[in-house]
């Protein structure tokens, strides 16, 4: 980066601080779990997401790495034993965590050994959208531990895996062990950790950290939200501008930042960007057809590892 980019950048930053339309809102933490058998934690939305599945010990295991960036889709994610939880920013809360569709992926990637044809049309469901059939005791798991709204749809026949009787669906690989007591036999794949190897992830993230480690040292965050045109015109560019630091008004690297337009037309838009080294989201967006006189409301939600922050600006279209 050069010298004059930086200096540019630092007086953003500056600016941004000293003339901040929008108030400075402190954050709200929320709790983090620590998972002493595989030493993680996890935290904030992935947490309360966690939390909201009864049985997600069983179905989604520990987790095995720490919350971090994807190199390939730039999104929040964290691996569990059995499961890859992704972050979605730009979609409503209580939506913004989807579970990865590990069951499709590895079954993509890993070769079988042949189908096993014991389908008959009594102790089995037949999903006609995929082609496929869940049978018998795994039937009896699939309803007992969520179905469909856990595992997604069945994504194979039965297939041999290692010697053994699997079955594909979604976000899942049943895996079927007769020497197991009653009750006990049909086994989850840790889809996680395989997927894991599978993707190429560095090894380092494997490897346990202390007790509330995450989110690290940040124990608050703070934004502040302003618009570079205080009045625009009707047909017109508008950038807003967010600075976030911590507690210690340090810049906060790598923070979520969604900003959400209300027009006074009508509707809504919204856009995410996580933050720089200097702890700055730079937003542009056109500014079109809205009534003359009008006030625009720009609201920010900044997330950084289960920490949030909320702050307003705004500015008025002229003509």
């Amino acid at each position: 980066m050069s010298k004059f980019t930086r200096l540019f950048l630092s007086f953003l930053l500056l600016v941004g601080l000293l003339s901040a339309v929008g108030p400075l809102v402190s954050a709200q933490g929320i709790s983090s779990q620590y998972f002493a058998d595989t030493g993680h934690n996890v935290s904030g939305d992935f947490l309360v997401f966690y939390q909201s599945i009864p049985n997600a010990q069983f179905v989604f295991g520990s987790p095995i790495t720490e919350q971090f960036t994807d190199s390939t889709s730039g999104r929040s994610i964290q691996y569990f034993q059995r499961a890859r939880f992704e972050y979605f920013p730009e979609l409503a809360a209580g939506q913004r965590v989807r579970v990865a569709p590990l069951g499709e992926y590895v079954y993509q990637r890993v070769p079988n050994e042949g189908e096993v044809g014991i389908f008959t049309p009594i102790g089995c469901r037949y999903y006609a959208d995929t082609g496929f059939s869940v049978c018998y005791a795994f039937l009896e798991f699939f309803d007992k531990n969520g179905g469909e709204a856990v595992f997604g749809k069945p994504k194979s026949p039965f297939v041999f895996y290692n010697g053994r009787i699997v079955q594909y669906f979604e976000r899942a690989r049943f895996e079927w062990y007769p020497e197991y007591p009653d009750g006990q036999r049909v086994v989850l794949a840790e889809l996680g950790r395989i997927y894991f190897d599978l993707a190429g992830e560095d090894p380092n993230l494997l490897q346990p950290v202390k007790a509330d480690a995450f989110p690290g040292n940040v124990t608050k965050i703070y934004a502040r939200a302003f618009t570079w045109k205080a009045v625009t015109r009707l047909e017109d560019t508008q950038t807003v501008y967010v600075v976030v630091q911590d507690q210690t008004l340090a810049p906060v690297s790598g923070a979520t930042a969604i900003v959400t337009i209300s027009w006074p037309g009508g509707g809504m838009q919204s856009l995410a960007q996580t933050t720089n080294e200097y702890g700055l989201v730079i937003l542009s967006f056109p500014v079109q057809a809205q009534p003359h006189g009008s006030l625009v409301t720009v609201n920010v939600e900044v997330l950084y590892q289960g920490w949030n922050s909320e702050t307003v600006t705004s500015f008025r279209v002229w003509q």
